[in-house]
């Protein structure tokens, strides 16, 4: 009640006062966040990648200038004739058997390598060379000017290697290897090649690993320096325009990935967060397909799958199925970040309809929303907490008397009934004081009859319980005692064998009241345990000792399994626990049957088992085992179980009686005791004849140890 009366107030003046500033924030954060900033970097989005996807596009464009130009110049169709020149020589020297290089060496890798590096001049070519060797520097010439070509390569129309450019973008020379390599390639073989021929125009070789290692990458660019896109083109006859041989230009790849990761697609959104952090824009180019990644800031990921290696099939779907050719992705999450981005396919030509897409996390888009919306919900979490503040000074003034009322009611609960509330006001609360002052007083009455009540009830109960159980074995000595007195006076002629027989009889019912005894006391709290190390093996085969005869008598088979095991306990209050257990389930089979019997050690514990094959236990029984004066035995205490209960708990153990598993072979279940005890280390000590006993019971024709509470096989 106190609590809701200060909640109240606080929430009438946060309702009032602060409710309009949060509205407005969350309305300016939807504004900002959701439609404003979100919109206009997806729009930052679509323009950035279509700008890039153009420079990708005039790139591709550019190389098909350059092949184009340079396969129609007549330059090239003159190192074609050199080329054609030489070999009709090398062909007619083997013919005639002549030497052939009667007209001077051959057109070679090691005549590209020596020009490449000066050695050659004018006077050492052969005429059949000098076309060669000038298309070769003009070549080297146009790689260094453009700086985007590896390698230019000349091709004859059956697959030989004319000549090529001899040095890098950089002016280095080319390895001697590599010439070595490119003049022994039968070129002839290559699909590209073949298509060129066959289709009589420029083709695109597409992203691809590149046996020609041009030279060793930087270490930080490794990954992009392996990876090349080729152009090659038809090289035509200049009268009859047949197709004679093709020109073979290898790019890099790094400088289309360099297109991609230009600073301009961080720099666009720069402003969406403060310096000196950096913004987290980048892009990336996937193959035609729209699933394989070709390039990608993490240049491990070339190749990989989107649907399958990042597993991000939408975005793969959204590409495939947009018929634009642009347009954004739906939101996705990509190491462990929602981010938003768009995409662009290239150009359709020679097969490079690459798809180039930017993305951005949502961080950096709602980043300045969040920093105007921080602002706004600052000021209004100031405003709330200072109308919380004097919201609750004043409930504070307002419900202190209910307060300290609150806390004098929970004393009263708790149980103490001398608490008086101390309110000096004379208002409604004041009143309410003395009234809760007069309830507990009147409390405080009703206990103190209520206790006497049920003290009384309780003794009344103990007493009509012992008068009870004493009057049963009282009832036959009373017999016994007029049977003798007629007999004494009647001067019957077998009254010495009557004597014997009563006076017997007698003593039974005498041992039946001492047991009676015992066991309230034992119920009380008994003498103090004195505990020894106990091998509980050797103490459970002498209680099925003890019950021998008995179990002879009923027609039970007594069965012991088990390797024994040490415990910490008063043998004489274990022993009595064991008796009870097994006179219990020998009591459970009227009819014969078997009693098992085992002890083990498991793990920190040593477990008694003993089971019966008789009737077994109902569930509404189950629930009462324990509790005293409880039995379903027509005589005893019914306090056998809860004495051997509390004896199992004072060694820190555990008891239970429970339905015993099914059993095929006797199609019954019987009950199952199990008893846990502390097991001690397996270390010379005492015996347990060594420790203080007590006597044990010599069977159950004794009366001792007859077991009332719900044991094994009641019902």
């Amino acid at each position: 009640m106190l609590r809701r009366i200060s909640t109240k107030l606080v929430v009438a003046v946060l309702l009032t006062v602060v409710l309009p500033f949060v509205v407005f924030a969350v309305f300016i954060n939807e504004q900002m966040g959701d439609r404003l900033t979100r919109h206009v970097v997806q729009q930052a989005l679509m323009g950035l990648v279509k700008d890039l996807g153009g420079q990708i596009d005039y790139f591709i464009d550019e190389r098909h200038q350059d092949l184009d130009l340079w396969s129609n110049a007549p330059s090239i169709n003159l190192a074609l004739d050199d080329d054609l020149f030489e070999q009709r020589m090398l062909e007619r020297a083997r013919v005639e058997g002549g030497d052939p290089e009667s007209g001077g060496p051959p057109w070679s890798a090691a005549s590209v390598a020596l020009l490449a590096r000066g050695r050659m001049g004018s006077g050492d070519l052969d005429v059949g060379s000098q076309a060669r060797a000038l298309f070769t520097s003009e070549l080297d010439r146009y790689v260094a000017r453009k700086a985007v070509y590896d390698v230019l390569l000349l091709i004859a129309d059956d697959g030989r290697l004319v000549t090529c450019s001899s040095r890098t973008p950089e002016g280095e020379p080319l390895s001697f290897e590599l010439l070595e390599c490119l003049f022994l390639t039968d070129f002839s073989r290559e699909e590209w090649f073949q298509r060129t021929l066959d289709e009589e125009r420029i083709i695109g070789v597409d992203h691809h690993t590149s046996p020609y290692r041009i030279y060793e990458a930087p270490p930080d660019e490794d990954q992009a320096w392996n990876y090349h896109v080729g152009f090659a083109a038809p090289v035509r006859e200049s009268n009859s325009g047949a197709v004679r041989g093709v020109l073979y230009g290898l790019v890099n790849w790094k400088f289309i990935q360099d297109i991609v990761a230009a600073p301009v697609v961080k720099d666009a959104f720069r402003g969406l967060v403060k310096p000196p952090e950096e913004p987290s824009p980048y892009s990336w180019i996937w193959a035609s397909d729209g699933d394989t990644i070709l390039g990608h800031p993490k240049r491990s990921l070339y190749y990989k799958s989107v649907s399958k290696d990042l597993g991000l099939p939408q975005m793969v779907e959204a590409v495939r199925e947009n018929r634009a050719g642009w347009g954004l992705y739906p939101e996705y999450t990509f190491l462990g970040e929602e981010k938003n981005a768009a995409f662009r396919r290239c150009a359709v030509q020679d097969g490079f309809s690459w798809v180039v897409g930017v993305g951005i996390d949502n961080d950096d888009i709602y980043a300045t929303a969040e920093e105007l919306s921080d602002l706004l919900l600052g000021g209004t979490a100031f405003v709330l907490v200072m109308a919380t503040l004097w919201t609750f000074v004043i409930a504070r003034r307002t419900t202190g008397p209910i307060l300290e009322l609150q806390r004098y009611t929970r004393r009263v609960a708790e149980g103490d009934l001398d608490a008086q509330v101390d309110i000096s006001s004379r208002d409604e609360l004041g009143h309410l004081a003395d009234d809760f002052n007069a309830m507990t007083r009147e409390l405080k009455a009703q206990r103190g009859r209520l206790v006497k009540a049920e003290k009384d009830a309780a003794w009344r109960e103990m007493a009509r319980q012992i008068a009870h159980d004493i009057k049963n074995p009282l009832t036959p000595i009373k017999l016994s005692l007029d049977l003798l007195e007629r007999v004494r006076r009647n001067g019957d002629p077998n009254a010495d064998e009557i004597l014997d027989r009563t006076t017997e009889l007698m003593q039974r019912q005498v041992e039946n009241l001492r047991e009676i005894a015992a066991d309230f006391y034992e119920f009380t709290g008994g003498r103090k345990a004195r505990p020894g190390r106990v091998d509980a093996g050797e103490l459970l085969d002498e209680v099925l000792h003890l019950h021998d005869a008995w179990a002879v008598e009923k027609g039970v088979q007594m069965q012991r399994a088990g390797r024994g095991g040490l415990v910490n306990a008063d043998v004489g209050k274990l022993r009595r626990v064991l008796v009870n257990l097994v006179s219990n389930a020998l009591q459970a089979m009227p009819n014969g049957g078997e009693l098992f019997a085992d002890v083990d050690p498991e793990g920190d514990e040593v477990v008694i088992r003993i089971r019966d094959t008789g009737t077994g236990i109902s569930e509404d029984v189950r629930e009462h085992l324990f509790e005293p004066y409880f039995t379903t035995k027509g005589e005893g205490t019914g306090l056998g179980l809860a004495i051997s209960k509390r004896v199992i708990e004072e060694l820190h153990g555990s008891i239970t009686l429970e339905p015993a598993p099914w059993d095929e072979a006797r199609e019954g279940r019987g009950t199952l005791a199990t008893v846990r005890l502390e097991r001690l280390d397996e270390t010379p000590s005492a015996a347990p004849g060594e420790v203080p006993t007590e006597p044990g019971p010599t069977g159950p024709e004794q009366g001792s140890e007859q077991v009332d509470g719900e044991g094994p096989g009641t019902s």
